[in-house]
């Protein structure tokens, strides 16, 4: 009898590879790391390579110390890395988001086993801690953008003196009326991390991973909806407002590119619903009643950890088994 062995999906028979998967993701995220480019300037490219680089250079490393086989060849720290980068803004200094990408890499995955093994996604968490030790450059930024794009609209300026869309629009309807229009938001012409902001873009890496298979459209759309439609019954049904808030902060980059992580998110697709819903759910209550404006990662992060009593409440149940 062949020696079985028992590893994290997917399976050697499924015809997909962890390597191809994670490639895929890394395609997926090019539009929106060029849309960072274009409206951070460069600063944001030399963040992007500083966090790609030092989480391959990360993982390479620790495995060479851990006497680990090599696995900078399947992506996932390239993933990591780029992922964390488009979270960061461009307040951030190069040596912080390097030891971001380290944590990330070596804490969060490295020491719980590697791919497959850890219980967080390594990039949210990464983000969460530099928020709370790094809390006055990590939180977001002032676009400074390549090309001028105040033919969008007047609020650019105001935008560009340092405020994110989210401080407006949680300061009330007076203040939100200052907020970037929905045509600003789309395209990204307003402050925030560098690979939030324009929507567009995300929406093209999302169609990508749809087309290749890499993820079920309907669940990074159920996080998408939840945060909707809390925002659409606490504006008084105000269906702008409600786009707003949707459009503004990192609602889109979290349900598409980290509510979809394969490891920490539940394994059936009815479990990833209910993860992305109670995200939603936890977002907008940490938006709407807490005093920080963002909290899309702090709600990943927490459903994260309930994971476990996801899988354990949806799982399967087999044929003539008890109900």
């Amino acid at each position: 009898m062949k020696k079985l062995s028992l590893t994290a999906a997917p399976h050697i028979n499924s015809g997909v590879s962890t390597h191809n998967i994670m490639l895929d993701v890394v395609i997926a995220m090019i539009p929106a790391s060029i849309a960072a480019i274009v409206l951070f300037g460069l600063k944001a490219l030399w963040i992007i390579l500083t966090c790609v680089v030092s989480a391959v250079a990360a993982e390479f490393i620790f495995n060479l110390c851990v006497k680990k086989k090599q696995t900078v060849g399947d992506f996932s720290a390239t993933v990591t890395g780029l992922l964390l980068a488009l979270n960061l803004s461009t307040n951030v200094e190069l040596w912080q988001a390097a030891l971001g990408s380290v944590f990330a890499i070596v804490v969060v995955k490295g020491l719980f086993g590697g791919l497959g093994k850890n219980i967080v996604n390594p990039a949210i968490a990464a983000r969460v801690l530099m928020l709370l030790t790094f809390a006055s450059v990590a939180g977001g930024a002032a676009i400074a953008p390549l090309f001028d794009l105040s033919f969008l609209g007047n609020a650019v300026p105001e935008i560009a003196a340092g405020a994110t869309p989210l401080s407006f629009l949680n300061e009330g309807a007076e203040a939100a009326a200052s907020a970037p229009s929905v045509l600003q938001l789309l395209v990204g012409a307003h402050g925030g991390t560098i690979g939030e902001t324009c929507a567009i873009a995300l929406v093209l890496g999302f169609v990508y991973l749809v087309c290749r298979k890499v993820i079920k459209w309907y669940i990074p759309v159920s996080f998408i909806a939840t945060v909707f439609v809390c925002y659409l019954i606490a504006g008084g049904f105000d269906v702008t407002f409600a786009l707003q808030h949707v459009l503004a902060g990192g609602v889109f980059l979290g349900a598409i590119f980290m509510a979809t992580d394969y490891v920490t998110t539940p394994a059936t697709n009815k479990g990833r619903v209910v993860f992305c819903i109670g995200a939603g759910l936890l977002t907008f209550a940490i938006r709407f009643w807490g005093s920080y404006p963002e909290g899309v990662s702090i709600a990943i992060l927490t459903m994260n950890l309930l994971v476990p009593f996801i899988n354990d409440w949806t799982k399967k149940k087999p044929l003539g088994g008890i109900k």
